[in-house]
């Protein structure tokens, strides 16, 4: 018989079994397609700036998860950053620039005496648990406070070891406890008085469910209606869930409007002196703090004092939160949009001689997230999706409604047409909303944690033309996965990955991601090198990919193939003899399972095996083979360090074998 090329149509498909996918792709990690062929993707490089905190978690990390980036220049031209965490966020000047802490002030408390408390019970290695006696402190646990003008030791712990930023361990009703170097000599309150700043209060890192009266420990209701014991704990799922903290961004000119989801307004200005970083300041019309001798950000009393997410349009620079309270009102309405004075951060009441405005949507119960799009602005409800447009005033339109959408930052655009991840589906918006069709439906929306909705997210990848989710699968509370879609090819890949924020910016030369170290953030480079530089020494990246099964007989009688014909490129390898695995996994009939406990299929005196792994590298032209079945699944793989790969057209010489 003639050579069978394996000549398998681009993309992955899981939508039914193995052998009704013939002809195509049905498994892959760490895998793209290009031009039509599947190769390995890029590498990712570590950035190693140093972290400017008095607090440092270690190089090239910040304090915190981090699910927001954001890359401008300023007019000097310096390449700056922004990255929020759900602990702070930070300014990067530069590729491999130092993360500077910009997190805003929520609350001073100048000269609070009799400010600390010792008890040498709490020393431990050195070190020593101070209690900080200020009732007005509005702290939780994990916030971070500034001490400064401590007016001396106390109890034998040196002013020098207080003075500075501390993360909070513990909080009460008029007290918190932070932990120190040094050791305290005496228990007791000295008459020693100091300054507290304290910055803005800290936000999940993940969903937190049952939080709150009635739930956990503190006792409840089974399912039953029974209730339970004081401090036994709730089965129903009473209690509130805790969202994890997002931040939205934008820039007013070469500054940076920044909100906490859920959170006030603040407004970073870039100092004078490139070196200098000072924090965000809350817009208000009380903050009269000034930098450079202006008050950037004393406002009017009409300036909304909470919202969901921030945004400059990109006509007339107007402010928009999306989310927010009312005039005159305290109370966030999450449905709600207001908008600035034209070119004025600081107007809001909106007046016949000014543009400021507001505008409430009516389909769904909350705004999940917005993003600037061609001469419109895209607005997501939780059930609908609306354009918001500027001509003489802005104007609002609905574009479609019962849909849906995962999370704020599920949406993503390229080449003018605006993709995003929904609750079940993904969809497209290029002048009217349409469903994506997604060959892996089911292998996603069927294994997925919805309650983590949330740190879903989407981002480019220009240079391959992709567009990247990621998303938790169901038994995760973190990412741990992506599917990509090539919109030139129009083809799908997935893999396992673990990420939580993404940006494609022409500002830098890689695109720029981050990752979670130890419950601290990591910004990392893709597509540069091979491996995985984000630790030291780097290491390889596994890859496979997996065809859906063939027939390579007649589907009746058994094939025997004997050899194969390799067409593999090893371009861009960096190790000396890069290598990757051809498997060929034969069948008998189909329904068995692969996994890590396969036994062959097909066995006979012979000893056909049922699976065979073969080594190829760069200069392999022919491999002998032994396989015998019905139908067959190829899978090429690699492991090595320095190894790059993209597959062609191998080709397999089966000849008829009998029934049995």
């Amino acid at each position: 018989m003639p050579l069978q090329k394996l000549q398998l149509r681009p993309g992955v498909n899981r939508e039914s079994t193995s052998l009704a996918n013939e002809g195509t792709w049905f498994e892959m990690d760490k895998v793209r397609f290009r031009s039509g062929y599947p190769e390995k993707i890029g590498g990712w490089v570590k950035d190693g700036g140093p972290n400017t905190s008095t607090l440092k978690p270690s190089t090239g990390t910040m304090w915190g998860v981090c699910r927001s980036l954001w890359n401008w220049l300023n007019l000097a031209g310096f390449n700056l950053m922004g990255l929020g965490t759900n602990l702070k966020y930070y300014i990067q000047n530069g590729t491999g620039g130092g993360f500077y802490d910009i997190t805003p002030i929520r609350d001073t408390a100048t000269a609070v005496a009799n400010a600390f408390t010792t008890n040498t019970a709490t020393n431990s290695g050195g070190r020593t648990t101070l209690v900080i006696n200020d009732p007005g402190h509005g702290a939780q646990t994990g916030d971070f406070v500034t001490i400064s003008a401590t007016s001396g030791d106390v109890n034998g712990v040196l002013v020098a070891n207080i003075n500075g930023e501390h993360q909070i361990t513990y909080i009460s009703s008029s007290t918190y406890s932070i932990v120190v170097t040094g050791t305290a000599s005496s228990s007791g309150t000295p008459a020693v008085s100091a300054t507290f700043a304290y910055q803005t209060t800290t936000g999940s890192a993940v969903y937190t469910s049952n939080v709150g009266w009635g739930a956990g420990g503190w006792g409840g209701f089974v399912g039953s209606g029974t209730p339970t014991g004081w401090g036994s704990p709730s089965t129903s799922g009473l209690g509130i869930g805790q969202q994890l903290r997002l931040w939205s961004e934008s820039n007013f000119g070469q500054n940076l409007v920044l909100n906490p989801r859920g959170g006030a307004l603040y407004y970073w200005a870039v100092d004078a002196a490139p070196s200098t970083f000072n924090r965000a300041q809350i817009l208000s019309p009380t903050n009269t703090n000034t930098q450079n001798g202006i008050q950037y950000w004393l406002t009017d009393a009409f300036c909304p004092t909470v919202c969901n997410f921030v945004m400059v349009s990109d006509a007339s620079r107007f402010v928009i939160a999306f989310g927010c309270n009312d005039y005159g009102s305290a109370v966030q309405d999450p449905l709600l949009i207001r908008w600035s004075d034209a070119e004025n951060i600081l107007v809001w009441e909106p007046l016949e001689t000014n543009d400021a405005g507001s505008y409430r949507l009516s389909h769904g119960s909350e705004i999940i997230g917005a993003m600037q799009a061609r001469q419109e602005i895209l607005i997501w409800t939780d059930a609908a999706l609306y354009s918001m447009q500027f001509t003489v005033e802005w104007g609002f339109q609905i574009l479609a409604d019962n849909i849906s959408i995962a999370s704020p930052n599920a949406m993503t655009t390229a080449a003018n047409i605006t993709y995003w991840m929904g609750l079940d589906k993904f969809y497209m918006y290029s002048g009217r909303v349409e469903t994506l069709y997604c060959p892996l439906r089911q292998y996603i929306f069927g294994d997925i944690n919805l309650q983590q909705q949330y740190q879903f997210f989407a981002g480019t990848n220009e240079g391959f033309n992709e567009i990247w989710w990621f998303y938790c699968s169901a038994n995760s509370t973190t990412i741990d996965r992506y599917v990509i879609y090539n919109h030139l090819e129009r083809v799908w890949s997935y893999g396992n990955l673990t990420r939580t924020a993404w940006l494609d910016t022409p500002l830098r030369t890689f695109p720029s991601a981050a990752g979670a170290v130890d419950g601290n953030g990591t910004l990392i480079y893709h597509e540069q090198g091979i491996d995985d530089a984000s630790v030291n020494p780097p290491v390889a990246i596994s890859s496979y990919i997996q065809s859906a099964d063939f027939d390579i007989g007649d589907g009746h009688n058994y094939g025997f193939g004997w050899r194969m014909i390799p067409d593999i490129t090893f371009d861009g390898s960096t190790a000396n003899q890069p290598s990757v695995v051809f498997t060929l996994r034969p069948r008998q009939n189909p329904g068995a399972l692969y996994g890590p406990a396969d036994t062959p299929t097909v066995t006979s005196a012979q000893n056909y095996a049922g699976q065979r792994n073969y080594t190829v590298q760069e200069f392999t032209q022919i491999v002998y083979t032994r396989i015998r079945g019905r139908q067959m699944a190829f899978k090429v793989s690699s492991d090595g360090l320095g190894v790059q790969w993209q597959l062609g057209v191998p080709s397999l010489d089966i000849r008829p074998d009998g029934r049995r």
